[in-house]
């Protein structure tokens, strides 16, 4: 079930989101890369990947035993959120948004955490979601927005 959940959410972020990116007013179209509660990363990052060294990288610290996706950093650059070792299951991050601010852009993300009285897997954790989007120049923050 969590596995289904998770699935739709990444369609769902797959989708084409309004906001404006690097100075433009089009929307900005965040693909989903990967996502899910186990990365090999287990400490918190935010991640900024523009070049394909670095992606090779950053995936075989992430996950070494899948083959790294394909991205066309001429065209895309690679934003990743990583909330590090979580207690238990139920743990999710989502970025949801890139919103533009003059000379740079604002990668917002939303962690979720179980409710108090929620029944989860006692298991380790490390929830991840890696999108890719168009490449645009100036820097790149990240801000951890709240709400559902």
């Amino acid at each position: 079930m969590l596995r289904v959940v998770k699935r739709i959410a990444a369609v769902l972020v797959s989708c084409s989101v309004a906001s404006t990116a690097m100075g433009q007013t089009s929307p900005v179209e965040l693909v989903t890369v990967a996502q899910g509660p186990m990365s090999n990363i287990e400490q918190p990052r935010q991640v900024v990947v523009r070049a394909a060294a670095e992606w090779q990288a950053l995936w075989k610290e992430h996950d070494a035993q899948s083959a790294v996706p394909s991205v066309d950093f001429a065209q895309s650059i690679v934003v990743a959120v990583f909330l590090g070792t979580r207690p238990s299951a139920g743990f999710a991050v989502e970025i949801t948004a890139v919103k533009g601010d003059g000379s740079r852009a604002v990668v917002e993300y939303r962690e979720r955490r179980p409710a108090r009285d929620a029944i989860t897997a006692q298991v380790i954790t490390s929830p991840f979601h890696i999108v890719r989007l168009a490449r645009g120049s100036g820097t790149i923050e990240f801000r951890r927005v709240e709400g559902p």
